[in-house]
């Protein structure tokens, strides 16, 4: 496998070539710093644009072109990524060998056309197409505690800093969805083509030189600018005493969720040993987390932890009846104060580093997975994977020792589960 990048000035081309997969996948990532407002406005876009453009004016025009394409497969995304928003375009198109010469070249021309050819007239959108839209959004804010681990996290980080960006609810808020109209979301779209950082990514067997021309020929964009924001929020310092919330919700099962801001990693901590830190503590089947709560006591349903790195956080999580509440958090408790104190054995760091390394190891399994991690080690400066892989065994148990001294419980909320 093979990378190069190439700064075209108004963005970043990333070039994978590998003959391990039978298609081409393009991805087109815009990211720019999150603002709230800004939220609903974004999720409406990205839906919107794949609804119509302006050569395929109905949603039914799209799909029988992508099946043309020999059922090319074309979605979007929008999510948050640290202190940044980042809505994705993809495409992914059998190679031309096994199909017919310059049936990449169509696909690409058809997912340049749906960005950046939109349906618009007079400066406005569809109205009709953005009704739909706006009802669908509206649907999922209304079904939001249908999830409720995911609505858990975000109480959690409502709770934990309803200032910051980890308080920020993805799914989009009523007030912005009411406020969004023809007009000022054909002005957003102006304002994300023209003032949006952009890398395209594309990846598997092809010719490099025909690729480039390819790019140039169906993106261009007039202006140039260089990052300015960081991706990684500030930590946050913690409370002097931890942070108390909860709401009840009709289900047989509580979840708890419990915020751990991290304190001044060093850029070393942040992408070799926070990592294992994070494994040992709840990472995985062989976590202290796991075995002490879930299966030697029986507390939970489910428990595990998440290192956000970028939002200087660790998260966890856990299925719970509500009668296990404070045993459950007495426990995750102890244990964290315990690995501050070097409780944990070799056994333990060889466990995490392997388990690290089989995630390194399947990275080269799918093409997304290849382009998410380029795409993060852009944004991170990481090493690279095949590096990380090998100076993994270099971290040391007095490393993962300090690393977790770093880490402090704030926030704890119960979605407390009361059946009706």
């Amino acid at each position: 496998m093979q990378y190069i990048k190439k700064d075209l000035g108004s963005f970043n081309l990333h070039m994978i070539q590998t003959d391990k997969f039978k298609t081409i996948t393009l991805r087109i990532v815009f990211h720019s710093p999150i603002i709230k407002e800004d939220i609903t406005k974004r999720l409406a876009l990205s839906e919107l644009l794949l609804q119509s453009s302006n050569n395929y004016p109905t949603r039914r025009d799209l799909t029988i072109k992508a099946e043309e394409l020999y059922s090319a497969d074309v979605y979007s995304n929008t999510s948050r990524v640290g202190n940044y928003i980042n809505t994705s375009f993809t495409i992914s198109v059998l190679n031309d060998k096994y199909t017919e010469e310059g049936n990449m070249e169509k696909a690409i021309e058809f997912i340049s056309d749906v960005i950046l050819n939109p349906d618009v007239k007079e400066k406005g959108f569809n109205k009709e197409k953005l009704e739909v839209v706006k009802n669908n959004i509206n649907v999922s804010i209304d079904s939001v505690k249908e999830d409720t681990v995911g609505y858990s996290l975000i109480r959690l980080g409502e709770s934990f800093d309803k200032t910051s960006p980890v308080s920020y609810r993805m799914i989009g808020y009523k007030e912005d969805l009411d406020k969004i109209d023809v007009n000022n979301l054909y002005e957003y779209y102006e304002k994300v083509i023209n003032n949006d950082y952009i890398d395209i990514f594309v990846i598997g067997d092809y010719d490099k030189k025909d690729m480039l021309q390819i790019i140039k020929k169906y993106f261009r964009f007039r202006t140039i600018k260089k990052k300015k924001a960081s991706y990684e929020l500030k930590p946050k310092k913690c409370r002097s005493r931890r942070l108390i919330a909860k709401e009840t919700i009709n289900n047989s099962q509580s979840k708890l969720a419990i915020a751990c801001p991290i304190s001044k990693l060093t850029p070393y901590e942040k992408q070799y040993v926070l990592p294992l830190a994070n494994i040992i503590y709840g990472g995985g089947t062989d976590s202290k987390l796991f075995k002490e709560v879930r299966e030697e006591n029986s507390l939970c349903y489910s428990i595990y932890t998440s290192a956000r790195r970028l939002d200087s956080l660790l998260t966890i999580q856990a299925g719970i009846d509500k009668d296990n509440y404070k045993t459950t958090l007495q426990l995750v408790t102890k244990i964290l104060e315990e690995l501050k104190r070097g409780k944990f054995t070799e056994k333990d760091i060889s466990t995490a580093k392997e388990l690290y390394k089989t995630s390194i190891d399947s990275i080269e399994d799918y093409e997304y997975q290849i382009i998410n991690e380029y795409f993060k080690e852009e944004i991170l400066e990481l090493d690279n994977y095949k590096d990380r892989y090998k100076n993994i065994d270099k971290v040391k148990k007095s490393e993962i020792t300090k690393v977790f001294r770093k880490i402090n419980m704030d926030t704890v909320f119960l979605l407390e589960g009361v059946e009706e």
